[in-house]
């Protein structure tokens, strides 16, 4: 039986790369691609993959969250990571939402149809790159506590408004995209710089980059 992909990446060309390599295998198939984690999501639940290869710093939903709205929406899919970030904060945030592989786009090329074929099978996968010192403090200290993340006390609704505040959408835009009113995304935007204790934009796009919503170009 084949596997079938859908390939999420604000980039064309690694979308194009990997679609290369994985059709070249036999028993992969991508069904699909997406450009943003919005777009990853409705892709996830009109073909229904097995697999969604997934990057992080994508606009408007960033891929951990993306992530996690298609596991909760379509269990059978799982998702593997793709990113460029190596950081504890951001494989901790990947893995509690149920991603089942974590790939560091540098080697990707070797091992990604390795890791379709483990999470597939249902074992989970993370890049040989990654290396034993941010896997050991993941295990002994993420796992077992909740990490210091004001982001953490966040709706999902302000995670993705807040996302986009430091994408610097205006709030008509952010309303245009979430199928709300101009005056919602104001009032959302005052209710979590309330809960983040911040004044300003400036120190909300920071508390955004830090936690991993979204990444300096």
């Amino acid at each position: 039986m084949n596997i079938t992909v859908v390939i999420a990446d604000d980039h064309a060309i690694i979308r194009d790369g990997l679609k290369l390599l994985l059709e070249s295998q036999p028993g992969i198939i991508v069904t699909g691609e997406a450009r943003n984690g919005r777009d990853a999501v409705v892709q996830a639940k009109k073909l229904r993959p097995d697999i969604v290869i997934m990057d992080i710093a994508m606009p408007e939903l960033n891929g951990i969250e993306a992530a996690d709205r298609i596991l909760k929406e379509c269990p059978s899919t799982r998702v593997i990571i793709l990113s460029m970030y190596s950081t504890t904060e951001h494989i901790y945030r990947s893995l509690k939402v149920g991603a089942r592989g974590y790939l560091l786009k540098e080697s990707a090329g070797t091992e990604v149809v390795a890791a379709i074929k483990a999470v597939h099978m249902g074992t989970r996968y993370l890049s040989q790159k990654i290396s034993d010192r941010v896997i050991e403090e993941y295990l002994n200290t993420q796992v077992s506590k909740e990490p210091d993340n004001p982001v953490e006390r966040l709706t999902q609704r302000e995670r993705e408004i807040l996302q986009m505040v430091s994408e610097g959408r205006s709030s008509a835009e952010i309303a245009g995209i979430m199928f709300l009113s101009p005056k919602t995304i104001e009032t959302y935007r005052s209710r979590l710089m309330q809960k983040l204790g911040v004044s300003d934009i400036p120190s909300l796009v920071k508390l955004a980059i830090r936690y991993g919503l979204t990444e300096l170009e």
